[in-house]
């Protein structure tokens, strides 16, 4: 629960928001009843236009395709602050029974995207009613993508971060780890950089009753498979944090015939800069020489992916000590690892000081503990309050 806490400013910021919360949870069950995939969000764009329109919050839209970017202009000149949401869902059934569940057959809210939208209008909604007050500016982030491609980059390449120049970046997530009621936070690094590549091996094809006349890529692919193994369990220290997966692996034409290609597909999870370009170039290495030592060729291609998220120590003592104030000790949690996971957030705060931090949504008592991209995701509504309420103490904190 909700703790008061000794000022009067939070103690008027929690009645102003109790009082819009049917409305939070209006928006949100509507977002979630409409899921849109990535680069896809027309209605939910739409919508969030015509609800910032309604609060009178200046906004340009169509940046990064169906991206956001709103201003609350401040009473006083000062700082600058963005406040972001990703919008995209995902290619999921859902299977929650819930009577707003999701309209559009194989597509499901299933990451908390739609909580992460109504959060950060509530938030607009509080500190949009309060900006005679304010000392600087606030931005508003409604990002697209960040489940496939990622909507975070190209919005900073449209200029999102200036005119005026963002100096603070804040960004939240819904957690199934964590009770409604309570936050994790981490400083420095919290989620991996995730890299995508592909091996393509190159054999000689021949009747499978004869492989002394051809060179089998499947042979040569097994090879490499486990190889590359040994990358994290003996080229790392012990000390880092690193995954790789070969996730896809095609090749063959018929049981009788000799591959003469196989193809694989996999993922790098780092959190270093350095550990990921150490794999890469690992992997280059092992694919080249044990295709060559078996008498094939073993190419790679790797596609860069999002970078890891690395907190800004100050930035989440800010969020650390807000949260105490008003949730109490005990339901601010450390994280005590990184995750593995990855998120486009990272863009942003490579481009200003910020923090990202989890929102406990589960409710262990109602059942409603699944976790993300599960097609029984749900969460404890009474989340929204406490992520509005938190992320408008952290910016006017930002402020100053």
């Amino acid at each position: 629960m909700l703790q008061s806490t000794n000022t009067i400013q939070n103690q008027t910021l929690l009645a102003k928001i109790t009082v819009i919360e049917p409305w939070l949870i209006e928006i949100r069950r509507d977002f979630h009843r409409h899921p849109e995939l990535g680069m896809a969000e027309f209605r939910t764009s739409k919508k969030i236009a015509g609800l910032l329109e309604d609060l009178g919050i200046s906004h340009r839209t169509g940046v990064a395709n169906t991206g956001i970017v709103g201003i609350i202009e401040g009473g006083k000149p000062g700082k600058t602050v963005a406040l972001r949401a990703d919008m995209d869902a995902l290619p999921i059934p859902e299977e929650t029974g819930l009577s707003y569940a999701s309209e559009i057959e194989g597509k499901m809210h299933a990451c908390g995207h739609d909580a992460h939208m109504a959060v950060l209008l509530g938030a607009a909604h509080v500190l949009n009613s309060m900006k005679n007050e304010l000392s600087g500016n606030i931005k508003l982030f409604f990002q697209p993508a960040e489940e496939t491609d990622g909507g975070a980059k190209p919005m900073i390449d449209a200029g999102c971060m200036e005119d005026p120049h963002v100096d603070y970046v804040l960004g939240l997530h819904v957690t199934p780890y964590a009770e409604a009621g309570q936050i994790m936070v981490r400083p420095g690094k919290i989620c991996a950089s995730s890299d995508g590549f592909t091996i393509t091996i190159r054999g000689k094809s021949a009747h499978g009753a004869y492989p002394e006349e051809g060179t089998d890529a499947i042979v040569i692919a097994a090879q490499v498979i486990t190889s590359l193994q040994t990358i994290v369990s003996r080229n790392l220290s012990p000390m880092d944090a690193a995954v790789v997966t070969i996730g896809t692996i095609n090749g063959g034409f018929k049981e009788n015939i000799i591959a003469d290609q196989v193809c694989l597909g996999g993922t790098i999870r780092t959190l270093d800069p350095e550990t990921r370009a150490n794999i890469q170039m690992r992997i280059q290495s092992i694919v080249s020489a044990v295709a060559s030592g078996l008498g094939g060729e073993g190419l790679v291609e790797f596609e860069m992916g999002y970078p890891p998220v690395i907190n800004n120590d100050e930035v989440v003592k800010v969020v650390e000590t807000n949260a105490i104030s008003l949730l109490g000790k005990e339901n601010v949690l450390f994280k005590e690892y990184p995750s593995m996971g990855v998120e486009d957030f990272s863009y942003f705060c490579q481009a200003a000081p910020g923090a990202f931090y989890y929102l406990g949504c589960s409710n262990k008592t109602q059942g409603i503990n699944a976790p993300g991209h599960n097609c029984k995701f749900q969460i404890d509504e009474n989340c929204l309050k406490i992520g509005v309420l938190l992320q408008v103490v952290n910016a006017l904190s930002l402020l100053g």
